[in-house]
This record gives C-alpha cells, sequence and structure tokens, in this order.
C-alpha cells in the first residue's frame, strides 16, 4: 500500500527538518542547492526518516524541478498517518 503526499520545499536552508503547519501542510526543509538533484534526494532522504521507512519506499512523483512536490510513500497506511509520524518525530 502508498500514499502521496503533498509537501512544499525549502531548500538552502539552514538546518534540515520536516513540520507540519497546524492547516495541515506538510514543509521540508533542506540545506541542500537544488542542483543536480541533490535537493531531491535530501527531500527524500528527510522525509524517509521523518516517518520512519527507508528511502527506497520514498519517490517523486510530481514536482522534480518544483517546490511543489508529491512524493508517494510505500509503508504507509494513510496521509493522517504520516502527517501523526512526522509529528510525533518532529517533537
Amino acid at each position: 500500500m502508498s500514499i502521496r503526499l503533498q509537501v512544499r520545499v525549502r531548500p538552502r536552508a539552514h538546518a534540515n527538518r520536516t513540520e507540519v503547519l497546524d492547516n495541515g501542510e506538510v514543509r521540508i526543509y533542506v540545506t541542500e542547492v537544488p542542483e543536480g538533484g541533490r535537493a531531491n534526494r535530501a527531500v527524500i532522504a528527510a522525509l524517509a526518516g521523518a516517518l520512519g521507512v527507508p528511502k527506497s519506499r520514498v519517490a517523486i512523483f510530481r514536482g522534480r524541478t518544483s517546490r511543489d512536490k508529491v512524493l508517494e510513500i510505500a509503508g504507509v497506511g494513510s496521509v493522517a498517518e504520516a502527517v501523526r509520524r512526522i509529528r510525533e518525530r518532529a517533537g
């Protein structure tokens, strides 16, 4: 089973972190620059870490060159479960 999660990415951030805003929007901040796929790889690693799944289970479904992305995640039952996991690990 897999889900699709819409996220907003901020490359060149001061630190890597993943958060869920009060309105439910997921934001991923990565320190990498958006060149040569470096930021995309960092986004996948950050989200996988926030969800507690291997990086191989996270893929970019849409938005490779955009800050607004849709990521496909295997091994998570629902978007609500993904948001819950991100919130728990964020603090």
